[in-house]
């Protein structure tokens, strides 16, 4: 059964009318993922909301930081299976995948971040990003001291938790218009790469007979 054909039930404005500097956002993104993302057209109901939303997205997402471009799309996604944010899953789920290169990684970070194999760095940091979208009046220093000591600086703690709160506030307003993912996300990066061949175990070598005793 296919998705709702809308993008936001607020309404989209023609991309024709939109002022020049978004048209050409429009162009590049056409040219270099092949769509627009729907959030960028949902936005655009409020032209200046959008600029400033594209400066954060680029401030907390693509600009250096401690925290890795996977383990930024990471968070993304557990805080939206916290939220349920139908469109942030499926639009995080894949580039997840695709920065992983692995299809399971993006399911398990969509349905329950907790069966992933994650090294010390990454549960610490996604722990803390599950509890500070569900109960972030529980937060305290505790729960700084363990990412410290998972080896995340005052400035990794600063940056991770703006993408918590950033997500959270993007997971809002797409519950808030229902905002429905582009189709092409659903296909994104899904196979997987091939395992490795299982070496077989060498045979034991078999054991000498003893020579037999003489009588």
């Amino acid at each position: 059964m296919p998705q709702p054909d809308h993008i936001s039930k607020l309404g989209v404005p023609d991309a024709t009318g939109l002022d020049d500097d978004l048209q050409f956002v429009w162009m590049r993104a056409a040219e270099k993922i092949g769509f627009v993302p729907n959030v960028l057209q949902a936005y655009s109901l409020r032209p200046q909301r959008l600029r400033n939303f594209m400066a954060m997205y680029n401030e907390i997402m693509l600009s250096p930081s401690g925290l890795s471009k996977l383990e930024r799309e990471m968070v993304a996604v557990v805080v939206s299976s916290a939220n349920r944010c139908y469109y942030c899953l499926v639009a995080h789920g894949a580039a997840v995948r695709q920065l992983s290169g692995d299809p399971e990684l993006g399911e398990m970070m969509a349905f329950n971040y907790r069966v992933a194999h994650l090294d010390a760095r990454q549960r610490a940091m996604l722990d803390f990003t599950w509890k500070l979208t569900t109960t972030p009046h529980l937060v305290d220093d505790t729960d700084r001291a363990a990412l410290a000591a998972v080896g995340l600086t005052n400035e990794d703690m600063f940056d991770l938790s703006e993408t918590i709160a950033f997500y959270n506030l993007s997971n809002r307003m797409a519950s808030a218009t229902d905002m429905i993912p582009n189709r092409e996300y659903h296909s994104q990066t899904r196979t997987a790469a091939p395992l490795p061949a299982k070496v077989a175990k060498p045979a034991a070598p078999a054991k000498k007979k003893a020579p037999a005793k003489r009588k």
